[in-house]
């Protein structure tokens, strides 16, 4: 275990050791530099150091470079001479290879441990800011989100969301009355939007089990912090969910640690690479967010480092606030570039043996100018720095010994499977298949009385022939007695039977049937 971070040294033309002060490691940084000049290779020593001393780190591996933090470097290596006389020029002389304990992560869950949340836990404005959002739209998720907690319906995975915004959809007409008006072309452009993340394969980013973040500030059993690594080369096709993960992670980091005021040592670090990615086209709310959270997780014990090519690529209040620095070189090829330059440089303590802003134009590959706090939080002096060589592998390991690292991880099987209970997608589909059922059964029990009405209606029918039977005249007593006497019909035909017998009993059927007997016997 070490107390500070070996950044890197001297030599002829260069000022003595650096060190990155664990105690100040919390106070956050910037890695920035042009392409090509060295910037990966300071990242993975900086993991090295904190990891040594028994701080976990998070970074993301956009080029897969980083994976190799994961396997010991090799004295047979291409690189091994040179690193030697580096080691000896800095005066590195307890220098040896080796690995580090590595958690391998990934998004879509090919490369490493799949690292899900859940849409609840993204919360509507990162949401919104991944789906690019009008203002107008970013209101109907508010709405969502406010009916979820309000029902108890649970936003775990895309599915949920997506039913969600079709129910809100339904009934936008009563919604509107309480939270303003629900248009059904901004629910559906919300729908379409989530339609190209699914395609993009950010549904599997939405679910569960989702990541406990104690699993990302694990230590090894002897002692030195987890390199947590999440494969990020394929995650950089789709930069907005990329920005959003790492944003996401930062706060629930922010809102789940306890205070712990200036620890001795950082409880995590945190790299952000392409860090421009997070700030390009971003509206100002979500900057204001990340600014708030860079200036108070520090107290939670985390530091935050932005990796990027150019300082300006970061907003200027976050900029300030960025107390330990590593500047490769950049080049001034255009008046931006030379702008950019010369404000870079105004950012450094001035070292009286030379001018900053020519050192950040001349520095080599592996060379830095460097500032890092020292005591009492105050910035160090810029120095002109030759970095240190890392101990672990240059470059990429293979898909093999990758399988390796994954097959021995602490957390295999914890989120390997996915788990998809009950939430608000079942929850409104059982809704609507009971409401079908008892739509059914209120159907059928409407055809039953219909045909029974038209049963009453029909025995109505028949009864009004002859409402009040008569009875038949009696016979003389000396024949034989019967007395006879209509009843009410049994049937629509005997109904029918009995009307005609009364029609041809009364006067008008006495004329009827003498006029047909007279017609025959003339015929006769």
């Amino acid at each position: 275990m070490t107390d500070d971070v070996f950044v890197g040294g001297g030599g002829e033309g260069y000022g003595e050791k650096q060190y990155l002060g664990l105690k100040y490691g919390n106070r956050h940084g910037l890695v920035a530099g042009a392409t090509g000049t060295g910037k990966t290779v300071t990242l993975q020593i900086l993991a090295e150091g904190f990891s040594a001393a028994g701080v976990p780190v998070f970074l993301s591996d956009v080029k897969g470079d980083l994976s190799g933090l994961a396997r010991a470097g090799s004295e047979s290596a291409e690189l091994h001479a040179p690193f030697m006389e580096r080691n000896g020029k800095i005066g590195f002389d307890d220098f040896t290879y080796a690995g580090f304990p590595a958690v391998f992560w990934d998004l879509f869950g090919t490369k490493g441990h799949p690292v899900r949340t859940t849409v609840a836990e993204m919360g509507p404005l990162l949401l919104a800011r991944l789906l690019e959002l009008t203002e107008a739209q970013e209101g109907i998720l508010n709405i969502a989100f406010r009916l979820s907690d309000e029902q108890g319906l649970p936003l775990l995975d895309l599915k949920d969301l997506q039913a969600l915004l079709v129910w809100v959809g339904q009934n936008a007409k009563d919604l509107s009355l309480r939270y303003g008006n629900i248009s059904s072309a901004s629910v559906g452009a919300i729908q379409r939007r989530l339609l190209v993340l699914e395609n993009q394969g950010g549904a599997r980013f939405f679910g569960e089990p989702a990541l406990e973040l104690s699993d990302l500030m694990r230590c090894a059993p002897d002692g030195r912090g987890h390199v947590n690594i999440l494969a990020a080369d394929a995650l950089m096709g789709a930069p907005r969910l990329y920005a959003t993960f790492l944003l996401w992670l930062l706060s629930e980091l922010f809102e789940e640690l306890p205070e712990v005021g200036d620890p001795d040592k950082p409880k995590l670090v945190f790299f952000f690479d392409e860090a421009h990615l997070l700030f390009d086209d971003a509206p100002k709310a979500l900057v204001d967010k990340v600014e708030q959270v860079a200036r108070l997780i520090r107290s939670k014990g985390v530091g935050v480092y932005f990796v990027t090519q150019n300082p300006d690529d970061i907003p200027e209040d976050i900029l300030g606030q960025l107390g330990n620095r590593v500047q490769h070189a950049l080049r001034a090829f255009t008046a931006r570039d030379r702008k950019a330059l010369k404000q870079a440089a105004e950012t450094y303590r001035e070292n009286p043996a030379f001018d900053t802003e020519t050192a950040i134009r001349e520095v080599g590959t592996g060379e830095a100018v460097t500032s890092f706090l020292q005591k009492k939080g105050v910035p160090g002096i810029v120095q002109r720095t030759l970095v240190r060589p890392p101990s672990s592998q240059l470059g990429p390991i293979t898909d093999a010994e990758r399988t390796e690292v994954m097959d021995a991880s602490p957390l295999k099987g914890k989120y390997d499977t996915p788990v998809d209970r009950e939430s608000a997608h079942e929850m409104l589909q059982a809704r609507a298949e009971a409401a079908a059922t008892a739509a059914e059964e209120a159907e059928k029990a409407e055809d039953v009385q219909a045909a029974l009405d038209e049963e009453i209606r029909q025995y109505n029918k028949a009864r009004r022939y002859d409402p009040t039977p008569r009875a038949q005249p009696r016979k003389s007593s000396t024949s034989k007695s019967r007395s006879t006497r209509y009843s009410a019909p049994d049937s629509i035909g005997e109904a029918l039977g009995q009307a005609v017998l009364k029609e041809l009993s009364g006067t008008t059927g006495k004329r009827l049937v003498r006029g047909i007997l007279g017609s025959l016997f003339k015929a006769r």
